[in-house]
């Protein structure tokens, strides 16, 4: 791992939530696992601690057991077992208070849920109405009510993670919320607040430019505003700006900036080898890190602001994971 992806000085513990069956426990309805390889042989990595959540073996059921469904309005589904008819909606919520009380001290920096379950499927669950027609509008009772109470704290289904965009973007978050929670233990000051978001602008910059714009007139007023309330508004504007998806075009704007403080520097034809990455990146012919590479190899030999080499944008995320390797 390259030394600029330590987090922090004090290097902080990594923690994800996650579905237990995906570690591969047999906690499934039929006494199965849904062991995810990637999840825990590659991500897990980097994964300090795992933090297993199976809400139906938690609240009581056995193992195996029947299977379950949402039944009804998708904004306010039941949870049903069909070939009984028991309804486990109750039981269910009651332990969902309980433990998202406990998982609130665990300074979790992200939850990774079993797609398609009726507890803890994320999006696009399947709710069954009175006819018996399943339409995917819903989520997991626990997966819901998580997202509802850490509605800023980074989530995504385990078959999502197979989409490379939509896995980039999860993982950049994973790390940039350690991060965060660095921040927060370590320096959280006004003046640590400016220099936490110095080292995020770029990253901010490629994933949505408005919200860069207003957390940096947010961190501009770091003196006058209530401490809460300043930290509390610029965490929810920082993971809902990483949120959006970086787009080819909003990442050749970052590396134009990043060339910008390279002009008096690099020969004319270094120069010109930079620009025509940079155009093969954004028509789709080379991956991201091909410029990023030669950029950051002319960054290192060169005088350039300090700012610019604590960039987050520059290793946002231990580079074995290799995710900026894919066209």
């Amino acid at each position: 791992m390259d030394d600029n992806t330590d987090l922090c000085a004090g290097s902080p513990t990594i923690r994800v939530g996650i579905s237990t069956c995906l570690l591969g426990e047999r906690v499934r309805y039929d006494g199965g696992h849904k062991h995810d390889r990637y999840v825990t042989g590659v991500l897990g990595q980097y994964v300090d601690s795992w933090v297993p959540v199976c809400p139906e073996v938690e609240c009581g059921l056995p193992t195996p057991r029947e299977s379950m469904r949402l039944v009804g309005d998708p904004a306010d589904p039941r949870l049903i077992m069909p070939r009984s008819g028991t309804d486990q909606t109750e039981r269910m919520q009651a332990w969902i208070v309980d433990r998202l009380d406990e998982l609130d001290t665990f300074e979790l920096n992200a939850f990774i849920f079993k797609k398609d379950s009726p507890s803890s499927g994320a999006f696009r669950v399947k709710v069954y109405d009175k006819n018996g027609v399943p339409r995917r509008e819903g989520s997991g009772l626990f997966a819901g009510a998580f997202i509802k109470r850490f509605p800023y704290l980074p989530v995504e289904e385990e078959g999502r993670l197979h989409d490379l965009p939509l896995r980039e973007n999860f993982i950049e978050r994973l790390f940039a919320h350690a991060r965060w929670t660095c921040f927060l233990n370590e320096d959280p000051t006004p003046g640590g607040l400016v220099r936490f978001h110095t080292s995020v602008k770029l990253a901010l910059m490629a994933h949505s430019p408005a919200h860069y714009q207003s957390l940096g007139r947010l961190v501009a007023k770091a003196g006058s505003l209530p401490w809460d309330e300043l930290i509390d508004a610029y965490y929810a504007g920082y993971m809902t700006g990483l949120k959006v998806l970086a787009t080819r075009g909003r990442h050749v704007n970052v590396l134009q900036h990043l060339l910008g403080y390279l002009k008096q520097e690099l020969a004319s034809e270094d120069k010109q080898e930079l620009l025509s990455l940079y155009e093969d990146y954004r028509q789709g012919l080379v991956p991201l890190i091909v410029p990023i590479t030669l950029l950051k190899h002319h960054l290192a030999r060169h005088a350039v602001p300090n700012w610019v080499n604590v960039q987050t944008y520059l290793h946002p995320y231990p580079k074995e994971l290799m995710l900026r390797n894919h066209v």
